[in-house]
């Protein structure tokens, strides 16, 4: 209620001078110019005063509209009220010229044939346009979401507009990204995933033995399996395993996903498995591998 109130207190304050003038006029005695000119007048600020009505009639329905939110974004939802604004405002401004006798269909025609000039020499506003529709019907990302586009830019969505997205990168710079890069560039969106990946190799030392391989292996995937900070379902898969012979190394593979999506819980989960993995090679007194190479001089007799 009070949303539709403050909506039209701008009409409803209209209301008193519409009334107050054409009292005015029908009291006064004018000329016959004069008497048209008065009901001209008469007649646009009635037009006015419905076409504001309906203009701002839009703001509540909007939030009405807004409920279909699981079948439209809420960027295209917003798009639409504020293109159903725009028709809104032509349409009145026509009827007001109509009203004074100015005729709204060869200033169209005009319009139309510069228009196709404009298009011309707009080619890219058009084609941002299309790309901006695209990206809110098929829901590629939304504001407030944490997308990449290669090669382009990284960071949060802001808004997403006719003809460019406000794209505010982690330093807190924001960039202005022309919608075409959208459609023509990969966008992932760090928002929809569904839980954050753990992928690691660990080398340990050529002179750690077999028991000792089994036990780390066996000791961090118990860890994992009884941690609830981590995803133990068929979908995300969970993987400790011995993975190849490397030059200097024998590699460990961990392979698993955490429960959330929060990068900064990510980041704790990660770092309490990496000092449990130390502790746990280092309990079965093994070591971690670095890059090393082995010279043998031969010496001739």
């Amino acid at each position: 209620d009070d949303e539709i109130l403050e909506a039209f207190s701008g009409p409803l304050r209209f209301v008193p001078i519409v009334v107050g003038v054409y009292i005015s006029t029908q009291y006064i005695d004018l000329n016959q110019t004069l008497e048209i000119f008065s009901k001209n007048l008469n007649r646009s600020l009635i037009t006015i005063q419905i076409f504001w009505f309906l203009y701002k009639l839009i703001d509540p329905l909007s939030f009405l509209i807004h409920k279909l939110g699981d079948v439209l974004t809420y960027d295209l939802i917003d798009w639409g009220v504020r293109i159903l604004k725009f028709i809104i405002f032509v349409i009145g401004a026509a009827a007001v010229l109509e009203i004074w006798g100015i005729r709204v269909g060869p200033i169209l025609a005009g319009l139309g044939l510069l228009s196709v000039a404009v298009a011309l020499g707009a080619q890219d506003l058009f084609k941002n346009l299309i790309s901006g529709i695209l990206i809110l019907l098929e829901k590629r990302f939304q504001n407030g979401d944490w997308i990449k586009v290669e090669n382009v830019v990284e960071g949060m969505v802001e808004k997403i507009g006719f003809r460019s997205t406000l794209v505010r990168r982690f330093d807190s710079s924001p960039v202005m990204v022309p919608n075409f890069n959208f459609a023509e560039n990969a966008v992932t969106n760090f928002s929809n995933m569904q839980n954050r990946r753990v992928h690691w190799t660990i080398g340990l030392e050529y002179r750690t033995t077999h028991e000792q391989l089994k036990n780390i292996r066996d000791q961090i995937e118990s860890y994992i399996q009884n941690n609830g900070s981590f995803v133990k379902s068929s979908e995300q898969p969970l993987f400790v395993r011995i993975e190849k012979f490397s030059d200097s190394s024998i590699d460990l593979l961990i392979y698993c996903f955490v429960t959330t999506k929060v990068w900064g819980e990510w980041l704790s989960i990660k770092e309490e498995l990496a000092l449990e993995v130390k502790n746990i090679v280092e309990k079965n007194k093994a070591g971690f591998a670095f890059p090393s190479q082995s010279i043998y001089i031969e010496k001739n007799s």
